[in-house]
């Protein structure tokens, strides 16, 4: 199957401990690549590290988070910077903007937003957004680069159908993770409404995971779980789903 983890944190500290069979379940359970999105200048080197131990398995992104602007953004964004003509990424990420946590930071969220997008141009690559509480701001920066050659994916998608449609309308894919599987959550009502050409997986692990392991640490191998959830919608078998997404992730990601 070609199952890929578009968005997973495993090189964070949830996984210190065992991160070597972490990987290795997440091979045995057919994933053929594991992206990782960057947090702040405190993720970099232990991202670097996991992508150096599991080369070409292990795609590392470059960015800034949004809940990790504060006072010093533009120091931080200066660390990121320094680190793009070092190293191949496969994308800009992750940023965009969190109301959910704190609003006190939302001009320098959208400022620092929109100079990650502009460097994601510069280098020719996607960019992966983090949208919470936040999406009518987003679509706000997105709309000053409409006419661009900008793209990406909507990582951890939650919005509803109109959001949806306006993402996929301005160029967008959307990710898709444990929260589809959620009996309450009704994202599987709006996913259902997708095309499969617009939808990538993932798991955000150590974070969502999905029923039946909700609860528990999330981690790559358990995007199985929400591969069948997302088979189950559309009434079509787990490998042809796999097969869907991954080809939308190798093309985003050029993999």
């Amino acid at each position: 199957m070609k199952l890929i983890d578009t968005h997973s944190h495993i090189y964070s500290k949830e996984f210190k401990e065992d991160i070597n069979e972490v990987i290795q379940r997440s091979k045995d359970a057919g994933i053929e690549k594991i992206l990782l999105p960057n947090i702040d200048s405190e993720s970099i080197e232990v991202m670097h590290a996991l992508v150096k131990a599991y080369p070409n398995y292990c795609i590392p992104m470059m960015g800034l988070h949004p809940t990790s602007v504060k006072e010093n953004f533009k120091e931080e964004l200066a660390t990121c910077k320094s680190w793009l003509d070092k190293v191949n990424y496969c994308a800009i990420g992750e940023i965009g903007i969190d109301l959910y946590w704190d609003k006190t930071f939302l001009k320098e969220q959208q400022e620092s937003f929109e100079t990650q997008i502009n460097w994601a141009l510069h280098y020719n690559l996607p960019i992966v957004i983090h949208a919470r509480d936040s999406f009518d701001k987003i679509f706000e920066v997105l709309d000053n680069f409409k006419n661009s050659e900008l793209k990406g994916v909507f990582h951890s998608f939650t919005g509803n159908i109109e959001q949806a449609q306006k993402a996929i309308d301005l160029g967008y894919l959307l990710g898709i993770n444990g929260i589809v599987t959620f009996k309450n959550a009704g994202l599987d009502k709006t996913v259902g409404q997708l095309p499969l050409e617009k939808l990538l997986l993932e798991t955000d692990a150590p974070y969502l995971s999905p029923v039946p392991k909700r609860g528990k640490r999330n981690e790559s191998s358990y995007v199985l779980y929400t591969a069948q959830k997302i088979a189950d919608i559309f009434q079509k078998d787990i490998t042809e789903i796999a097969e869907i997404t991954g080809r939308n992730a190798e093309n985003l990601f050029k993999l």
